[in-house]
């Protein structure tokens, strides 16, 4: 080994590994022995009833000769192939080669079939863009992957056998003892239904998921199963954009099958532009309210005009949320707007801008009740009221219905 070549470590082939090769070769076997008898439809590779090799990276495995028991045969990419290979021959070249094989028998057997969770499991390792070699290497380091808030790390044993600790981001470098540990994915259903105030999380990709947890030791397939219970579709929609066939239902079309009492939101869309369409957009699918990346935008010929995100997973249409903050907002924006003259200081318009910010933001929380100087300080929020609230709590003394004036 070379200095810039990775650290590999010492992978022991299992039995269940080398087991699935042996099945897999039957497998084809008989595949190629159907298409030799006319059972199947005829394909390049088994034209002739030859089996189709399992290819492993760096070398493939077949039966030698015609396939019928007489051996095995190990044909690397470059250089001389292994012919006439017993079954414990075959074992001890596989063994010499037992991270490629594992690799080939955790995503083909244990994994499974082609789709998201396979896909996202290897995009985890950087699967279809790093040699084996580099994966191994960074694996038994740990290899460190971002989705949504959750940071979850990847390892492989001393068989190949991939292990997943998934947490919180904010509890990355916490000892697993202080934090809650658990193993059953479905369990994660708690988690994601409160706050850290135990407050109810209506929408499951807002960046308001509790910490304080961790699942440290998932196999693949509940590694894939908590990450859907803590975002649902979240990788499904992944893997249709990846594939290009993510399926986007824009604003106007959402809006347009809305009935009962979310059908009045229709009425805001009157055909003067959709700058009300950005309003929203900008309220409620910007990155510090969601961390989906929005790829829907006002219809499929008209983009809006607020950047749609960075999240890794995407927003395919305008969620429940949204579409309930929309019929209020319909309601509201079909007033009228009036005048109101009161007197404001520069620093108590300043103040309430920040005020408004604080809350938009979910800063409030943030700010010190000894800190004064900031706008949104609960202190000068009180002195403000008390100074330009009258008794019935009309800013300036003037009332929000002119009805309503005394």
């Amino acid at each position: 080994m070379t200095d810039d070549e990775p650290a590999v470590p010492e992978i022991d082939l299992p039995g269940d590994a080398f087991d699935a090769v042996l099945d897999a070769l039957e497998e084809r076997e008989g595949a190629a022995e159907a298409t030799e008898a006319g059972e199947i439809a005829e394909t390049a590779e088994t034209a002739e009833g030859t089996p189709e090799p399992i290819r492993f990276e760096g070398f493939s495995v077949a039966r030698d000769g015609d396939g019928n028991g007489d051996g095995f045969r190990l044909a690397p990419v470059d250089g001389e192939p292994l012919t006439g290979l017993s079954e414990r021959e075959l074992h001890a070249a596989l063994d010499e080669r037992a991270p490629a094989v594992t690799d080939w028998y955790v995503f083909e057997r244990v994994v499974g079939e082609f789709g998201p969770r396979r896909a996202f499991l290897r995009w985890i390792e950087d699967a279809d863009g790093e040699t084996v070699a580099a994966r191994y290497a960074a694996l038994a380091e740990g290899l460190e992957r971002a989705w949504g808030q959750l940071r979850i790390t990847a390892t492989v044993t001393d068989r190949g056998e991939r292990r997943y600790d998934v947490r919180h981001a904010d509890d990355a470098g916490v000892p697993i003892d202080e934090l809650d540990a658990y193993e059953d994915p479905l369990d994660a259903r708690e988690i994601v239904t409160f706050d850290e105030k135990g407050r109810y999380r209506p929408l499951k990709t807002a960046p308001t998921l509790a910490s304080g947890w961790v699942y440290p030791d998932l196999g693949p397939r509940d590694a894939y199963e908590l990450v859907e219970t803590v975002y649902p579709a979240t990788v499904a929609n992944w893997h249709r954009e990846r594939e290009g066939e993510l399926d986007v239902t824009h604003w106007r079309e959402t809006m347009a099958r809305q009935s009962g009492i979310y059908g009045v939101i229709q009425t805001w869309d009157r055909g003067e532009g959709h700058e009300h369409v950005n309003w929203v957009a900008e309220a409620c699918c910007d990155d510090s309210q969601c961390l989906k990346r929005r790829e829907w935008e006002y219809d499929a010929d008209t983009d809006l005009d607020v950047d749609g995100g960075d999240g890794v997973f995407p927003c395919r249409e305008p969620c429940s949320v949204v579409v309930s903050a929309a019929r209020t907002w319909t309601r509201l924006e079909s007033e009228q707007p009036r005048t109101y003259e009161f007197e404001l200081t520069p620093s108590e318009k300043a103040q309430i801008e920040d005020i408004i910010d604080a809350v938009a933001d979910g800063r409030i929380d943030e700010i010190r009740e000894a800190d004064t100087r900031e706008g949104a300080n609960r202190y000068r929020a009180r002195f403000l009221r008390a100074k330009r609230f009258d008794d019935a709590g009309n800013l300036g003394g003037v009332p929000t219905d002119p009805d309503d004036a005394p």
